[in-house]
C-alpha cells in the first residue's frame, strides 16, 4: 500500500467520523430546540468548528483524488504532451498557494490565535486547535500535488518517447 493510498483512508475515515458527528450535533441541536424546548448552548458552535474541518478536509481529499472543480475548455484541446506539461504547471502553482498561503498563513494563524488566548464562547477550547485545519490541509495538498507532478513526468517522459 502506497502512501498516498495510506493518507486518502486515513482522510476518508476522518471526514466519515466528522460527518456523522455533525450529523449527530445538528440534530441534537433541533431536538433539543424544538422537541425539549431546552435549546442547546454547545451545538450551534460546534456545528461551525465541524463545517471548518469537513470543509478543510474535504479539500485535501478531493486534490488527492483529482476531483475538484476545474474549467477544462483548453485542456481538451491541447495534445497530450502539452496537457501534462499543463498539468504539471497547474499543481506548481496549488504548490505555491498551499505552502505559501495556507502552511505559512495557517500557522502564523493558529499560532496568533494560541498567543492571543482566544477561547471559543461556548465550548470553551482554544480557537487555535480550530483553525489548525488549514495547515494541515495545506501540507495534505502540497503533498498531493508534488506526488502528481512526479506522476505527470513519469507520464510524460513515456509520450515523449
Amino acid at each position: 500500500m502506497t502512501l498516498r493510498t495510506r493518507i486518502d483512508k486515513i482522510l476518508e475515515v476522518f471526514l466519515v467520523i466528522i460527518m456523522a458527528t455533525l450529523v449527530l450535533d445538528v440534530v441534537w441541536q433541533v431536538a433539543s430546540r424544538y422537541v425539549f424546548a431546552n435549546p442547546s448552548s454547545f451545538t450551534d458552535e460546534l456545528a461551525g468548528f465541524l463545517l471548518i474541518w469537513v470543509g478543510m478536509a474535504g479539500a485535501a481529499y478531493v486534490k488527492g483524488q483529482n476531483e475538484h472543480l476545474a474549467i477544462d475548455i483548453l485542456h481538451g484541446k491541447l495534445s497530450p504532451i502539452s496537457r501534462t506539461r499543463l498539468m504539471i504547471f497547474i499543481n506548481i502553482l496549488i504548490i505555491i498557494f498551499c505552502l505559501s498561503i495556507m502552511v505559512v498563513g495557517g500557522i502564523w494563524l493558529v499560532y496568533t490565535r494560541f498567543v492571543l488566548g482566544q477561547i471559543s464562547a461556548a465550548l470553551q477550547i482554544p480557537i487555535g486547535y480550530v483553525y489548525m485545519i488549514v495547515p494541515i490541509s495545506g501540507l495534505l495538498m502540497t503533498y498531493y500535488a508534488a506526488d502528481d507532478i512526479k506522476l505527470l513526468n513519469h507520464e510524460l517522459k513515456a509520450l515523449q518517447s
